[in-house]
């Protein structure tokens, strides 16, 4: 008969934290990079099948296709400054690829992914395509009446920043813990809170 053996942390509750810890990471990055290949493959489709310049209604009057080639931000606003856009997108990118290792939320993941892929979307453009690295424009080409010509990527970073601005109206931070307003969370709380999920 052995003596019994204390329970190693992977087999206790400190071990499915940590596996609970890292989902939401693993939803954030897989949120991106569904991002990213959405929206390369779609700027593939548009350069591959569409002259620069060309409108394709889809749903008129509403929805159609206009291909062009954008070197500034939104609104083709800082045309001349492609490469400022591009470290901007760099230091954004990484930046939300540090806040990937503290989300706990999957909420928050999903807004963050939804941003970080559509960063990484819009940088691959400015990276490598013409006229050269790092200064490359930006395939354009979701066109609505009256509004600005987009891509994938731009949607996912819209859609990205409209999620987090509601989580953090409801109160809600990279934890998934919810601050009721003018009020302050303990860390008993909090890790009470955690335990319960």
């Amino acid at each position: 008969m052995t003596p019994s053996s204390p329970q190693t942390p992977d087999n206790t509750g400190a071990g499915r934290s940590r596996a609970r810890r890292g989902k939401p990471a693993v939803i954030m990055l897989a949120v991106a990079v569904v991002a990213v290949i959405a929206d390369q493959l779609t700027k593939l489709w548009v350069v591959s099948t569409m002259a620069e310049g060309q409108i394709t209604d889809v749903l008129p009057p509403i929805l159609r296709w206009h291909f062009i080639r954008n070197p500034g931000a939104a609104f083709s606003i800082g045309t001349d400054y492609t490469w400022v856009f591009t470290i901007i997108m760099v230091l954004v990118s990484g930046f939300l690829v540090y806040l990937m290792f503290r989300v706990r939320s999957l909420a928050w993941a999903t807004a963050l992914g939804l941003v970080l892929g559509g960063a990484l979307g819009n940088l691959t453009d400015r990276l490598f395509r013409e006229p050269s690295f790092g200064q490359g424009h930006v395939v354009d080409f979701i066109a609505f009446p009256n509004f600005a010509i987009f891509n994938i990527a731009d949607s996912c970073v819209v859609s990205g920043v409209i999620l987090v601005c509601l989580l953090t109206l409801r109160g809600i931070g990279l934890d998934g813990v919810r601050t009721p307003s003018g009020k302050t969370v303990t860390t008993d709380q909090r890790n009470d809170d955690e335990a319960t999920r």
